[in-house]
């Protein structure tokens, strides 16, 4: 079932604010399996400013945490409505791998799965695109926190 969410159920589910919170859109989601969120990457992003002056990318460590916080969302939304909203601790990536530069002007789609889940450890898979061309990937592992 394809379900979308805008930036104001990203924010009821994701601790991040402005200048962290680096998704912009759910398009699809799929529960317990799978997400697709959009971030579009605009010159007055503040890391631009220093990375790197006359020549700017997207860290590649924003673009991990941005799948990151894909994964975050696909896991709280998977979660039972009352436990979602849980603090989703990010603890570890593996097989990172960094394709092509991102710059202003261009729009990221990230492809999250979760590969397995084990009590409160999941362990998701994330492709990052643009333009359909593979930017980065990553193997990322998060625990469930306590909602406070």
């Amino acid at each position: 079932m394809k379900m979308t969410h805008d930036i104001k159920k990203i924010m009821d589910l994701l601790p991040h604010r402005y200048p962290f919170l680096l998704i912009d859109r759910i398009i699809e989601f799929e529960k317990g399996k799978n997400i697709t969120a959009l971030k579009n990457v605009t010159i007055n992003e503040p890391f631009f400013q220093g990375h790197f002056p006359g020549h700017p990318i997207m860290p590649g460590v924003l673009i991990v945490e941005a799948m990151a916080q894909a994964g975050g969302v696909l896991t709280n939304l998977s979660l039972p409505d009352k436990l979602q909203g849980k603090l989703i601790y990010f603890m570890g990536i593996d097989k990172v791998k960094f394709r092509k530069p991102v710059v202003p002007g261009d729009q990221i789609i990230f492809n999250v799965k979760t590969l397995k889940q084990r009590a409160r450890v999941i362990k998701m898979a994330g492709i990052a695109y643009v333009d359909e061309k593979k930017v980065a990937e990553a193997e990322l592992m998060a625990s469930l926190g306590e909602k406070e």
